[in-house]
């Protein structure tokens, strides 16, 4: 069976980076973020304070997704810069910084922190690079459990907004939550976008063979890094301002951890949806077992397990894999022109299959 092609101009490669779907995605961004912002005038401030939450887990799932899933760092102790955060705000609100001012300062507080981290860390590979970021958050922990002035073991609260009539309180809350989570989703999108998303995932894959093509391993490494630990400053920080405690063994604690690494499986490690999904999945099931004691943890478990059976890329993973769908591109997108064939060989094809299914039956 042969098809005869016309012989004529090279066909021209067209490369897309963007769709109707994501102009979709971003003028839904911007409509809800709009409606998002009318939330404390619309509602009780309860309401607010569950969605302040709900900010702070989706800042710390995409920051933990930007270094396991596009650089391959698997930290299991962000929980120590989530923790760090926290008592940033602390320790800013006396001196007399403003708490809600503090949130953004509470973040490049950590950045500054996980630069000199990187030196240690980065000497550790993989499995060893895990347990190093879990021995740092420690080391944080007991260190922030030995300053008076920062409660000690006890813990303290943030008294610079007791004077705040209870709603304005809530209000301004959610609103700086709101503000850093749109300046997290914007900020990594537009990074892991950039040419540096590239050679993260390149390094990523494989850092010999990304050092050899002249990809600096290490300064994309330790960028990310810095940054991924400025987000999970921030969700620390925006956590204290809604609870208005801290208390380092809560702070610090390994829970939050479990927390980032089940929103980003379950919703799709790699996929900048994905953690978003997932973050909201986890809030849903805290909403759900709320007042349910250990129950809670029962529905994370189930939810887990059925997740990753019917879902192993994640929710969001398994859907770009089947049906091709991207709501956020990063990536170039290289579509090749179908190749037209010569007048009349589209009946001598059809002619041919026809033979080959009558000798077939035959």
């Amino acid at each position: 069976m042969t098809a005869v092609l016309e012989v004529g101009p090279a066909p021209t490669v067209q490369v897309v980076r963007w769709s109707r779907a994501a102009s979709a995605t971003v003028a839904g961004f911007v409509v809800l973020v709009a409606v998002a912002a009318a939330v404390p005038m619309l509602f009780v401030p309860l309401v607010g304070n569950r969605l302040t939450a709900l900010l702070a887990l989706v800042v710390l799932a995409v920051t933990w997704n930007a270094l396991a899933g596009y650089a391959g760092l698997v930290s299991v102790g962000q929980q120590g810069f989530f923790g760090l955060g926290a008592y940033a705000v602390l320790a800013l609100s006396d001196l007399g910084l403003n708490a809600y001012l503090s949130v953004p300062l509470a973040g490049v507080v950590c950045a500054l922190a996980a630069l000199p981290s990187s030196l240690l860390l980065f000497r550790l590979r993989a499995g060893q690079f895990a347990i190093g970021t879990w021995v740092l958050a420690e080391v944080f922990r007991l260190l922030v459990s030995r300053v008076p002035q920062l409660g000690a073991g006890t813990g303290r609260s943030l008294t610079s907004t007791t004077d705040v009539d209870p709603a304005l309180r809530q209000a301004f809350t959610y609103w700086t939550a709101l503000a850093m989570t749109v300046l997290v989703l914007v900020g990594a999108f537009l990074l892991l976008r950039s040419r540096v998303g590239i050679r993260l995932q390149a390094v990523r894959d494989d850092e010999n063979a990304a050092r050899s093509l002249g990809v600096g391993v290490t300064g994309e490494k330790r960028l990310v890094f810095v940054l991924g630990s400025g987000g999970a400053g921030v969700a620390g920080a925006i956590t204290l301002t809604n609870s208005l405690t801290a208390q380092p063994d809560n702070m610090f604690g390994v829970q939050w951890a479990a927390l980032m690494i089940f929103m980003v499986v379950i919703g799709g490690i790699g996929t900048f949806e994905g953690p978003i999904i997932g973050a909201v999945l986890l809030f849903a099931v805290q909403q759900l077992f709320d007042g349910f004691g250990n129950w809670y943890l029962v529905g994370l478990g189930v939810l887990a397990v059925v997740a990753t059976l019917a879902a192993p890329r994640g929710v969001w993973g398994e859907l770009a894999h089947r049906r091709g769908w991207t709501a956020a591109p990063l990536f170039h997108d290289v579509r090749w022109p179908a190749l037209p064939l010569a007048p009349g060989a589209a009946a001598r094809h059809d002619a041919a299959d026809t033979t080959v299914r009558e000798e077939g039956r035959r």
